[in-house]
């Protein structure tokens, strides 16, 4: 094991091409005289950081399902709970399949966001079935349902039809939410919102979304302190205290050939499978049990079935579903643009342009109207933990984007196979979620040097931004009877929307920004291309956003043949003239791919390069 210069490591970007990219060497001091610049296969190891995305998307799937669960009234499903989680399973493969292939071509994975539980859980909450009038005090009890209701027949069982309402609600919401959100994106408005979003709108975003989670990651890490923070110190420890070191691993090549070791950061691009699998097998060991019992219904579940619209039944459309799928619209919206903000500054590209940010909404919209017809109670958004594993790991790759989409989509063929991911221990999913938003909150913070902060206008933006859109939610739980319009459908609307912490945070910084005057300079959007970048140098980096964010060519050949008012998802040819972006500092967008005409191309960086 070799450390490495003591020079920080930069992200590394999407690649367009399928060829595989090599690890760069450590330097000439470092390693033997010749060395070999063949990494290992791109495949394999494609393959194992896919598996990692694929636990930290497993921790949020399996968390979202437990909350849910627990906001409804006793009693159960008529069906077991792994069918509703492999459906999930596959809603969340095929958007993030969409996402890389034609929308906005980040690496993003798609998954149940918090903006998405929060109406759930005000819509469930708002109604409870079985409940009785107490004589005597006038107070509201909910009636006990017996455990003979788990064991009755499903067809004389009434209990057991208990949770299949309030879910069809929820998933009636979740349909009207991706029907919204597809339209919003189909008119373009994102692209045209997008650019008046500059570092003081999306600063305060991610901290608050960093933030907005800390209560749920300390419930589950509470189930059991000792493995939380053992499996948090196995993360930290691998991503950020041997993240530099290299270890020497022997390519797969044929015998004929010579097999010089090359050097990978391997306790970087397994800083979550390993410190996982460590502490799932202490678990174990020591008999611990510290499993969801709600996720882990001993009702077993098909080996394999077909995902299909009205398996169980079909949504339920409300007045009341209808005011939590506006506002799950309007809060993953506002998530999914910072989610993409955020992506592509981890991997030092320029913003998204416009199109990109109109086709990521409109899919996204698609995958949560799957989702909502398949059952499930969660939409699909991009995922900010899987965003806090990119800041992990350093790289992102749409080649492993694609293989957790298929993994998903996989797994969701089989509910028995999706119900063992339902045996995570609780401190695992606490652990994962709490460390992978810890990175999210680094990026937000990260953001405020693009703008000047020394300035009173900059500081009282961010801090009220912040503090209101903590504030608010807490308020409205305190005192609840501020919204009491007299009209259920308003309330609920309201009381969803002012919930929603990352909504608030960055419609406050929005408004702020864009009503209180301030020069370009002070505002941070006159810093996206140095000044001592050449024209050769700006024009390449245009030309590279062109190609990470642009369509595949067959599907860019049929932007001709779409109508007129649909445009706005097509790159249009004056886009890279007029796209303003770029790297932070002088050549980081330079030479981040490899050229797909050498086999063993030369690098001179260390951090792993991946498709």
């Amino acid at each position: 094991m070799s450390p490495s210069p003591l020079h920080p490591v930069p992200l590394l970007s999407v690649g367009s091409q399928d060829t595989p990219a090599p690890l760069p060497p450590l330097l000439p001091a470092l390693q033997n005289p010749s060395p070999s610049r063949c990494g290992p296969s791109t495949w394999g190891l494609s393959c194992l950081l896919a598996l990692q995305h694929f636990l930290v998307l497993a921790s949020l799937l399996c968390a979202s399902h437990l909350l849910l669960f627990h906001s409804l009234p006793p009693g159960g499903l008529s069906y077991s709970p792994a069918q509703l989680l492999a459906s999930s399973f596959f809603s969340c493969g095929v958007s993030t399949v969409l996402q890389t292939c034609m929308g906005s071509r980040l690496p993003l994975v798609q998954a149940p966001s918090l903006e998405f539980l929060i109406p759930a859980l005000v819509l469930t909450n708002q109604k409870l079935p079985l409940a009785t009038k107490t004589p005597g005090n006038g107070e509201y009890e909910v009636k006990t349902v017996s455990l003979s209701l788990r064991l009755c027949s499903l067809t004389s069982c009434r209990g057991l039809e208990l949770w299949n309402t309030p879910l069809r609600e929820v998933s009636g919401a979740v349909v009207v939410s991706g029907l919204l959100q597809g339209t919003i994106g189909l008119l373009g408005v994102p692209g045209r919102v997008f650019p008046y979003c500059g570092p003081l709108v999306l600063a305060p975003s991610l901290v608050v979304a960093g933030l907005s989670a800390h209560k749920e990651v300390a419930q589950f890490c509470s189930a059991h302190w000792g493995l939380a923070l053992l499996l948090i110190l196995l993360m930290v420890v691998c991503s950020q205290h041997l993240g530099s070191c290299q270890v020497p691993v022997c390519s797969w090549r044929p015998a004929s050939t010579s097999s010089t070791p090359i050097y990978m950061p391997v306790f970087r691009l397994l800083s979550v499978l390993t410190p996982v699998a460590c502490v799932w097998i202490i678990s174990a060991l020591l008999g611990l049990s510290v499993i969801s019992l709600q996720l882990s219904d001993p009702t077993e579940a098909p080996w394999f079935w077909l995902p299909h619209p009205g398996e169980w039944d079909w949504p339920l459309f409300t007045p009341r579903a209808l005011a939590a799928g506006i506002s799950m619209a309007l809060a993953t919206s506002t998530s999914s643009l910072g989610c993409y903000a955020l992506c592509g500054q981890l991997l030092h590209l320029s913003p998204p342009p416009p199109h990109a940010c109109s086709r990521g909404l409109s899919l996204e919209g698609l995958g949560s109207v799957l989702a909502g017809l398949l059952g499930s109670p969660l939409g699909t958004a991009s995922s900010f933990p899987n965003v806090g594993t990119v800041s992990l790991f350093q790289t992102g790759s749409r080649r492993v984007a694609h293989l957790v989409g298929l993994f998903c989509m996989g797994l969701g063929l089989s509910p028995r196979l999706a119900q063992l991911f339902t045996n995570i221990p609780l401190p695992v999913l606490g652990g994962v979620l709490g460390v992978t938003q810890a990175g999210v909150l680094s990026a937000g913070f990260s953001s405020f040097h693009l703008a000047d902060i020394d300035s009173g206008r900059n500081v009282f933006i961010v801090g009220f931004s912040i503090f209101m859109a903590l504030l608010l939610p807490r308020w409205l739980r305190e005192a609840p009877v501020l919204l009491n319009t007299g009209w259920n459908p308003l309330d609920m609307f309201l009381r969803s929307l002012l919930a929603e912490p990352i909504f608030l945070a960055g419609l406050l910084g929005f408004l702020l920004e864009n009503t209180i005057s301030g020069t370009r300079i002070e505002r941070g959007l006159g810093q996206r291309l140095p000044t001592s970048f050449t024209a050769q140098e700006t024009q390449k980096s245009r030309e590279k956003a062109a190609q990470e964010y642009g369509l595949p060519l067959p599907i860019q050949n049929l932007c001709s043949c779409i109508p007129q008012p649909l445009h706005c998802l097509c790159p249009m040819p004056e886009d890279s003239e007029d796209e303003e972006g770029g790297p932070s500092k002088t050549g980081e967008m330079a030479d981040l791919l490899a050229n797909s005409e050498e086999s063993c191309p030369t690098a001179s960086r260390e951090g792993f390069r991946s498709q």
